[in-house]
C-alpha cells in the first residue's frame, strides 16, 4: 500500500455534520498520528459514530474538512476507501455464507489476485482462532465470533487505518478480551493505525495511545489515559 502525502493519518479542522438543522458534530479539530490507537469516548448520541461515518466516506461533512491517509473525504473519496478498513456498530455479515466465502469476496472487492486470496483467507483465519469455523454457515456463529469475522473481514486488504465502531458492544467479557487483543497485535506487529470509538473507561484506558472525550458533538478534553485520569477523574 502506497503512503500517503499527508504525514497525519487523520486530521480534521472545524469538521462539522448537521442534520435537519441539528448539529450532531460541531467544529471537531483532531489530529491522529500514523501507528496510533486513538480512543474516542463518549456516550450514546454524542457524535462518535457520525464522526466516523464522515472519515470512511459514508457522510458528507457540512462543514471544515478531513482528510484520511492523507487524501480528502469529500473531493477524494475513492483514495481514502482504499486505504481504510472499517468494522462499524452493524455487522455486515450474510448468515447464509460461510466465513470463508465472505473473506473471499472482500478480497475480490479489493482487487485481491485469485491465486493469493486461499493464502489470505487462511492468514486471517489463524489470526482471529476461526480457522476451524471458516467453512461453516455464519448463521452458526456466536456473537463473539460474528464480531471477530467483522473485524478481519476489514482487513482483508492490510489497510493502512482501521475504524472500530464501538467493537465490543454486547459481548461477553471473555469475546471483549479476544478483540482487544486483536487489536493490540494488529497495532504493535502491523504498526497499523487505529481508529477506536467506544463507550468504555476501560476499553480507551487498555488499549488507547490517546483518548478524546466528546460530548454533545464538540471535544471536550483530549490527551493520554493517565493524563485525563489525573486531570478530571
Amino acid at each position: 500500500m502506497c503512503t500517503s502525502p499527508d504525514g497525519a493519518a487523520v486530521r480534521t479542522e472545524g469538521l462539522v455534520r448537521q442534520f435537519n438543522g441539528l448539529t450532531a458534530v460541531d467544529n471537531v479539530d483532531l489530529t491522529i498520528e500514523r501507528g496510533e490507537i486513538y480512543g474516542f469516548l463518549g456516550p450514546n448520541g454524542a457524535g462518535k459514530t457520525t464522526t466516523v461515518r464522515m472519515l470512511c466516506t459514508l457522510l458528507a461533512p457540512t462543514g471544515g474538512s478531513a482528510t484520511v491517509a492523507g487524501f480528502d473525504v469529500a473531493a477524494q473519496p475513492g483514495e481514502v476507501r482504499l486505504r481504510i478498513g472499517a468494522a462499524l456498530q452493524e455487522a455486515a455479515l450474510d448468515p447464509k455464507q460461510t466465513g470463508r466465502e465472505l473473506l473471499r469476496l472482500q478480497g475480490l472487492l479489493y482487487g485481491l489476485p485469485k491465486s493469493a486470496m486461499a493464502r489470505r483467507v487462511d492468514e486471517l483465519g489463524e489470526l482471529i482462532d476461526l480457522t476451524d469455523a471458516l467453512d461453516r454457515p455464519i448463521s452458526t456463529y456466536s456473537g463473539g465470533m460474528k464480531r471477530r469475522l467483522d473485524l478481519v473481514a476489514a482487513l482483508v486488504h492490510n489497510p493502512e487505518i482501521l475504524f472500530l465502531d464501538e467493537p465490543t458492544t454486547g459481548l461477553d467479557p471473555v469475546s471483549r478480551t479476544g478483540v482487544w487483543a486483536e487489536v493490540r497485535r494488529l497495532n504493535e506487529q502491523l504498526g497499523m493505525t487505529v481508529f477506536l470509538t467506544t463507550q468504555y473507561l476501560e476499553e480507551a484506558d487498555e488499549l488507547a495511545h490517546r483518548v478524546g472525550i466528546i460530548n454533545d458533538g464538540r471535544l471536550v478534553a483530549e490527551g493520554t489515559p493517565d493524563d485525563l485520569k489525573h486531570s478530571i477523574g
